[in-house]
């Protein structure tokens, strides 16, 4: 089943009609997973901060690759972490239960690396997760870089870095690691362009790889501490 449905920002739409051939499998994603296989973390009945991030494919000089950013150092939530363009929703992106999302997922990839919406085509909305840390509710929207344009960092007092990053790099069993956290999570980890992916980010990630039928035997047993 293919989604299609105006999205009402910068004349988008929710479809996947004309994504190239290896974007296929994340596509085909949308339809058959369900939360609980993305994440052990689930929303609320009632509360959570309604947020959205930005999961856009594109095609670089090697090959398929995911846009990324550092978090600055100086935020309060998150701080200094690599992770998906994304955030909060405002009032003026609308319904959260609508084209909300999709809005906050386009305007805040926009303020925080510059990119160009209108280039971007959302192919698919995943199911509602939760970061129970910040109590954020985020619903990951994929996107397809169609006609990519400069990225950078817009504002450093919000973000450090602006990377993208080679599939083929995070489907490498060499760049792979689980992560043990101080508090004794433990979670999917990739080593990637001088970055330690981790937390929600690297979780969506390797479940993404996952069910695309993209990932490759790697070492479960191979930890990296935080810090």
């Amino acid at each position: 089943m293919t989604q299609a449905r105006d999205a009402g920002a910068w004349g988008v739409q929710v479809s996947a009609a004309g994504v190239p051939s290896w974007l296929r499998p994340v596509a085909d994603v949308v339809d058959e997973v369900y939360p609980e296989q993305l994440s052990r973390f689930l929303p609320p009945p009632e509360g959570g901060r309604q947020s959205a991030v930005l999961i856009l494919f594109g095609e670089g000089e090697r090959g398929p690759d995911l846009l990324l950013i550092e978090r600055s150092a100086a935020l309060r939530s998150h701080a200094g972490q690599p992770s998906f363009p994304g955030g909060a929703l405002d009032p003026e992106d609308g319904d959260p239960e609508g084209e909300g999302p999709l809005r906050a997922a386009l305007r805040e990839a926009r303020e925080e690396t510059g990119l160009d919406p209108a280039g971007v085509q959302v192919f698919g909305v995943l199911p509602r997760l939760y970061i129970p840390v910040s109590g954020f509710v985020v619903t990951p929207v994929l996107g397809w870089w169609r006609e990519p344009s400069p990225v950078a960092v817009v504002d450093p007092a919000e973000t450090a870095r602006v990377f993208r990053v080679p599939v083929s790099e995070l489907t490498d069993p060499a760049n792979r690691a689980t992560l043990v956290h101080p508090s004794g999570f433990r979670g999917a980890a990739f080593l990637v362009a001088g970055a330690l992916v981790w937390g929600f980010t690297a979780g969506l990630i390797d479940k993404i790889l996952h069910y695309a039928g993209w990932e490759r035997p790697w070492d479960h047993d191979r930890t990296v501490p935080l810090g």
